[in-house]
Formats: C-alpha cells, structure tokens, sequence
C-alpha cells in the first residue's frame, strides 16, 4: 500500500512574476525559503512556506498559457488557506484592494469561507477554522 505522508507543495506558473510574489509574500504573508533564476529557462522559481513549513513553488516563464476557464478548467480549481477569523481577513484584503466574494458556509461542515483570485485570477479560499 502507498503510504503518503502529507501534500509536500503546490507548483504554480504565474504571468507576473513581481506582481505575484508581491501578493503571495507581501499580501498574504509567505515566507521566502529560496529564489532562483534559471537562465536557461529564463525563469524563477521561489519557494515559499507558510508558518515555517514549505509549501508553494512559484514559477515564472516566458508566455505561459492562460486558465481556459474559470474555475471548472481541468486542473487544480483553487487553493485554500485555513484562517481563524473569516472578517478580519476579508477586512485585511479590502485594506489592501482585494475584493472577496460573498461569505458562504459550506453545507456538510457549517464553516464559512470565502474567495479572492491571485494576480492570474487563481482562485484563492480562506476557509475559517
């Protein structure tokens, strides 16, 4: 049997690479591990962690393709972020010009949680412990 120990990380290819590791590490607060230019491929890779634990690779290279759609695209649909307090966090990211949808609250589990999109329109869930 497979024995899986946790999700290591998740890759993402971003179009802007300063504006979105802006808003992965100044906005919603990832620490850098590693930055790296592969010439090569004229391309960065930064890796990020979330409370000390690595968790995001984000990619830049030249004209990636765009999602084909939103948000039913094959592939990954969103990513998900648990937080404490579901207000404060809406209210941080209106601060900072980030518009979230309304709050909802997931039918099996009575949470509520919300979406925003990253600067390539990923879409982005914060979902209130």
């Amino acid at each position: 049997m497979l024995q899986l120990k946790h999700i290591h990380h998740i890759a993402i290819i971003c179009s802007d690479y300063k504006k979105s590791k802006q808003f992965y590490t100044e906005i919603l607060g990832l620490k850098v591990i590693r930055e790296v230019f592969r010439h090569e491929r004229q391309s960065y890779k930064l890796d990020l962690a979330l409370n000390d634990n690595y968790c995001i690779e984000l990619f830049s290279f030249p004209n990636p393709p765009a999602r084909p759609s939103m948000p039913e695209a094959c592939g990954l649909r969103h990513l998900a972020f648990a937080v404490k307090n579901l207000e404060q966090t809406v209210a941080f990211l209106k601060s900072k010009d980030i518009t979230s949808e309304t709050i909802r609250t997931d039918e099996f589990t009575g949470k509520r949680f919300t979406f925003i999109a990253d600067p390539d329109l990923l879409p982005i869930e914060f979902y209130e412990l």
